[in-house]
């Protein structure tokens, strides 16, 4: 198994908020940010991590997952707002280019990313996500109304506990995605809080509610038309699909299908091959 004791924690101060991250490698070397999926963490780059070659992986929490704190309990989560926090981090950092990899949400995150600011962006790996969902025009209301009505019934409405540690591990394994024990093991302990009454997630519970308002299809294509970054996306077999227009508009980009599923980067044999792809494309 790989060992990731060598991992450090870093923390930043961005727009008033505390972002939390775990990184592995020299500290003089390349930074590369590292974006996780929907109501994972930084943990879930554990397996990938130590494979990377000549790069200091910086893995964020992102905003109400991990150790990195809840946006306002008025504030809905809207993707687009981790661009800011990205770009707070990078500057922080001290960084005018920055290289991110992205699973999933985190994917599309960096694509967003790279479109608004396609300057501050030097490479995109992406692994099972390409940008956000979207909403057609004509739903916009319906989308707005279905998501306000959901939030208002989730008032007050009281966090599920765990009694024990193994049961939220098991619940993770078994999820819509399933992971094998130490990757549910990893994304739990950065995850779980315990708490009177049992283990709680730490991460806000504001990340289930529909969104008020997402893009349509035109809008998150003006991104990846903006991108410059040289791309590698990197797909799982059993993974979710992705549009193959999409693909076609980022202008510089190598596709890799790899045998596995959405969360490959944390199946071994999957994680040795993505890390042997993304050395090889650091190294261009």
């Amino acid at each position: 198994m790989i060992k990731t004791r060598i991992a450090e924690e870093l923390r930043f101060e961005i727009n008033g908020h505390k972002i939390a991250a775990k990184c592995w490698g020299d500290c003089c070397a390349p930074p590369v940010l590292a974006l996780h999926g929907w109501l994972d963490n930084a943990a879930t780059f554990n397996r990938l991590a130590p494979q990377l070659q000549g790069v200091r992986l910086i893995a964020l929490d992102l905003m109400g997952h991990g150790y990195s704190d809840h946006r306002p309990a008025s504030m809905p989560y809207y993707i687009w707002d981790n661009v800011m926090d990205v770009l707070g981090v990078a500057d922080q950092l001290g960084l005018e280019r920055v290289s991110l990899i992205g699973h999933s949400m985190g994917a599309s995150i960096a694509t967003l990313v790279a479109g608004a600011f396609p300057e501050r962006v030097a490479k995109l790996m992406l692994i099972e996500g390409i940008a956000p969902l979207v909403t057609d025009p004509d739903d916009t209301a319906e989308q707005m109304a279905v998501a306000i009505k959901k939030r208002i019934r989730m008032q007050g409405r009281v966090q599920k506990a765990y009694g024990d540690f193994e049961s939220a591990v098991k619940a993770r394994m078994n999820g819509r995605w399933p992971v094998d024990t130490a990757a549910a093991e990893w994304l739990v302990e950065r995850g779980l809080e315990q708490r009177a009454g049992g283990y709680y997630w730490r991460s806000d519970a504001n990340l289930m509610l529909p969104s008020v308002m997402r893009m349509s299809e035109d809008q998150v294509e003006s991104f990846l038309r903006r991108v410059d970054a040289v791309t590698l996306l990197i797909l799982g077999e059993n993974g979710i699909p992705q549009s193959d227009r999409r693909i076609s508009l980022l202008r510089n980009v190598r596709t890799e299908r790899l045998a596995g599923g959405h969360h490959l980067h944390l199946e071994e044999r999957a994680a040795g091959l993505i890390a042997t792809l993304i050395n090889e494309f650091n190294l261009v």
